[in-house]
């Protein structure tokens, strides 16, 4: 049900600090809603033993938000998640790691604190809309189903990242920048004289700034991390890692293994503590394993996807479906257990509105 103040649709603003954030904000204004902004509080970077700066959601960001937030006219607020998102993200990629995992932190953070503490609240507050600054589209399809698609700006692209939304969720969802270039949106912040305009975007998970992910997994867990075997296929001992948190399947770089030919990752074994490597060509398959998963169209498709896509940037292999939670696929390289993976339409070149969790390339 839709809620209106002074005859103008209400929308809440989830507002990092960043230029993208603050320019939905703008664009929600022009396009006639009355706005809100609201920042998540999700962490001390003292607490965490980290640097100020760097990361969204630090002290300095919150004000560039409450900053753009004055000058739009609106009101702005800042919600304290810290606990929900050490348990919600923080922990889970920590238990990832611990497991041979390779998790996205992003994911757990769109899932269960902007898409479900912060939607909460914005309809607690009688927002009929939340809006965000990612780079995506929603739209509507003919029978009044909602579908996520890919942003105009092929770089920017974050539907990876949204894929488990759902058709609820969808139909309350805006995304102002998802017909916008980069370049575009900070020519508006720049017109507009917002504070944050030449901001550098956050390359890094916003916990783990300075990239050592080990050290962040010891950090959050207490526990270090024990050495182990490195082996190969064959089970033949080829050296000592430094402990399982340390790798990813596919790494190549930081093993400290002299060989003929480049050695990768390839396989993590947790109950035995061994890191297993071979070449580079061991890295693909033509079988993947997922669990997990969300069709956000209601239905289980009858029909198997056009391709897989493992990451965010990844081109979708050529793939048939042998069960719902099973395909083949063109052979690519492995991608380490738990990213996201996602379907997508090989005819149209738009992704479908699915994901699942990926469990094992076989």
């Amino acid at each position: 049900m839709q809620t209106e103040l002074n005859g103008r649709p209400q929308a809440m603003i989830a507002m990092s600090g960043g230029v993208d954030s603050s320019v939905a904000a703008y664009l929600m204004q022009q396009a006639g809603y009355a706005c809100m902004g609201a920042t998540m509080r999700l962490y001390e970077n003292e607490d965490a033993g980290l640097p100020r700066g760097s990361t969204c959601c630090a002290l300095d960001d919150v004000e560039d938000a409450r900053r753009v937030a004055y000058t739009l006219g609106m009101p702005h607020y800042v919600f304290n998640y810290k606990d929900a998102f050490r348990e919600q993200v923080m922990a889970r990629f920590a238990a990832a790691y611990q497991r041979g995992a390779t998790p996205n932190p992003c994911l757990d953070c769109n899932r269960y604190l902007k898409f479900g503490l912060l939607e909460t609240r914005a309809r607690a507050l009688g927002c009929d809309v939340l809006a965000t600054g990612h780079y995506a589209r929603i739209e509507q399809l003919p029978d009044g189903r909602w579908t996520l698609k890919k942003a105009a700006d092929p770089e920017k692209d974050q539907s990876y990242v949204l894929a488990w939304l759902t058709q609820e969720q969808l139909a309350h969802t805006r995304f102002p920048l998802g017909g916008l270039r980069k370049s575009e949106a900070r020519a508006i912040a720049e017109a507009h004289g917002f504070c944050n305009a030449h901001k550098h975007d956050s390359q890094d998970i916003c916990f783990v700034p300075d990239g050592d992910y080990a050290a962040a997994v010891e950090r959050l867990t207490g526990a270090r991390s024990e050495p182990g075997r490195f082996v190969d296929a064959h089970g033949n001992v080829l050296g000592t890692h430094r402990g399982i948190i340390h790798y990813t399947i596919g790494q190549r770089r930081g093993l400290g293994i002299a060989a003929e030919a480049p050695l990768y990752v390839c396989g993590i074994d947790v109950p035995n503590n061994e890191v297993v490597l071979g070449r580079n060509a061991d890295l693909f398959s033509t079988e993947l394993d997922a669990s997990g998963c969300s069709w956000i169209s209601g239905d289980v498709p009858q029909q198997p996807p056009g391709g897989i896509a493992t990451g965010s940037r990844s081109s979708p292999a050529p793939s048939r479906s042998r069960a719902r939670t099973r395909c083949t696929c063109r052979s690519r390289r492995r991608s380490a257990p738990s990213r996201a993976v996602r379907p997508s339409c090989s005819t149209t070149g738009r992704r479908c509105s699915a994901a699942a969790r990926s469990t094992e390339m076989l």
